[in-house]
């Protein structure tokens, strides 16, 4: 059923100009194309792609401020909007003037599926996070195999090269006790906590990593912008949110 569904969506859906090699099999010749002979147009593609941008930095800000408060109290209802959020990408991808953004829903669909589970559930093991948030990359490989939906698909590849490189700085740095003693201390202790991840990062080793790992996720993040297609885009703002995120989150054990 999911086959044909797929089907469907590709046969009957008009592509997005970047999304679908289909109708444009040279996407960067239809770009330059724009540049040299309707410069509104080329204008209006590039706003889009930094539109498909920030909504990828907002989505993986969703999980981090919106999702990890309701999966802490609610964990069936969380998982359960899972369902809701697959329902409303197939209903804007039904229409060519939503395509694109149901695409991107897709994708974040995965990852709030996967924090659901692991926050809800699985919180108090580390080495149960990669594992549980790599549960949609067998399916992102297939689609991306059959050429369909790749804005939501990059997103959640970039999503999870950040969680991914985040989850390596914290086993480098022997981070991981720490977050075993968060998700089972009382409130208040969590801040005396917090205080000795923060001196742990802030050793030379810790500090090392940090910039190392940093450097590697603007370079991923940024070279692809060079492509102006709407999946990079998906995919950089993915990955550079992680810094965001990242330093949101040790800004906070510093004031803590």
């Amino acid at each position: 059923m999911v086959n044909n569904t797929l089907s469907s969506y590709t046969a009957s859906t008009p592509a997005p100009m970047d999304t679908e090699t289909r109708r444009h099999p040279d996407t960067e010749k239809v770009f330059d194309n724009f540049s040299a002979s309707t410069p509104l147009l080329w204008f209006t593609s590039v706003r889009q792609n930094w539109q498909v941008f920030a909504a990828a930095v907002f989505l993986v800000s969703v999980p981090v401020f919106i999702e990890a408060p309701l999966v802490r109290s609610l964990p069936w209802l969380s998982l359960s909007l899972t369902g809701g959020w697959v329902w409303l990408s197939f209903l804007l991808m039904s229409r060519p003037v939503t395509y694109l953004w149901g695409d991107l829903i897709y994708g974040f669909s995965w990852s709030w599926l996967a924090g659901s589970i692991y926050w809800g559930w699985l919180r108090w093991e580390p080495l149960w996070h990669l594992p549980v948030e790599s549960i949609g990359l067998p399916f992102a490989i297939w689609c991306l195999r059959r050429n369909w939906g790749k804005v939501g698909n990059w997103f959640y590849l970039g999503s999870l090269l950040g969680t991914v490189l985040t989850d390596v700085y914290f086993y480098l740095v022997d981070l991981m006790p720490y977050w075993r003693q968060i998700m089972q201390a009382e409130p208040e202790q969590i801040s005396q906590i917090l205080r000795n991840a923060v001196v742990q990062i802030q050793t030379p080793w810790g500090q090392t990593w940090a910039i190392a790992l940093a450097l590697v996720l603007m370079t991923v993040g940024i070279l692809p912008l060079r492509k102006r297609q709407w999946h990079w885009y998906a995919f950089s703002g993915a990955v550079l949110s992680t810094i965001l995120v990242d330093s949101l989150f040790l800004l906070a054990a510093v004031l803590g």
